[in-house]
């Protein structure tokens, strides 16, 4: 019982450490523009030991200041990913309820689909999941997690994303998720997305421009080979009318 005992004391204080560590990451970042990420870490593993799928581009990436990212971006960041950023304390609840419902739904289909599979020798598609993630939830995660969709790794998801939303205002945030999410392989952060794209700096985007790097953010890799996509194309224009009504923090 006591080497139990001291097992459940020793997991539990591996536990506040970690967290202790985590805050102490996000308390830092009020100040120092974070180097990397977990997710790019990762990414740049997988690229070193697998190789490019894209024939070979450079890693790239370059971190630009929030005044130095066109605003158009920032409007359409907004209303593609989070409409209610600016307003919300890191967690939109009832989308996170939303998303547990409609996945629930895929996997019953999902599972009747594979039963029929097994009868008929035909393969399935595994069920897409969503997550009704936040701004702050993906940049918590990028940030400090694994990819990996577990209830504990989304639990410690809203616990950071809630410690992002106390110990940064929303234009920190904002410019940390600007400067390094992904937008294609081994391209993170909006200077490298414009450069990528469009030859240009982040700051001289413009709305159509921005729009178009806003809907690619769910699905970069795919996107990235498929810009005559006819869906990209009218996902563009959806986005490009509803940036008017986004609020910059």
């Amino acid at each position: 019982m006591r080497a139990l005992l001291r097992l459940v004391a020793c997991l539990l204080l591996a536990g506040l450490s970690l967290q202790l560590f985590f805050i102490l990451r996000i308390a830092a970042m009020a100040v120092i523009d974070p180097q990397s990420t977990a997710f790019q870490r990762s990414e740049a593993w997988q690229i070193a030991t697998r190789g490019r799928a894209n024939g070979g581009k450079e890693w790239a990436q370059r971190w630009v200041p929030y005044g130095q990212i066109s605003d158009n971006l920032k409007r359409a960041v907004i209303a593609s990913e989070d409409g209610e950023f600016i307003h919300h304390n890191g967690v939109e609840w009832e989308a996170v309820e939303n998303a547990r419902r409609r996945n629930a739904r895929a996997e019953e289909i999902a599972a009747r689909r594979a039963a029929q599979a097994a009868r008929t020798g035909k393969p399935v598609r595994a069920p897409k999941l969503r997550g009704g993630s936040t701004i702050t939830q993906q940049l918590a995660k990028n940030l400090l997690l694994s990819g990996e969709r577990t209830l504990l790794r989304k639990g410690q998801e809203l616990v950071l994303a809630t410690a992002l939303e106390l110990l940064l205002d929303k234009r920190r945030i904002l410019e940390i998720y600007l400067n390094n999410v992904e937008w294609g392989e081994g391209v993170f952060g909006a200077e490298a997305a414009a450069q990528h794209y469009f030859k240009k700096p982040a700051s001289r985007l413009g709305a159509y421009e921005a729009a178009r790097l806003a809907v690619m953010l769910p699905s970069p890799k795919f996107f990235e080979d498929r810009q005559g996509s006819g869906y990209l194309a009218s996902r563009t224009s959806t986005i490009a009318a509803r940036m008017s009504a986004a609020d910059l923090p």
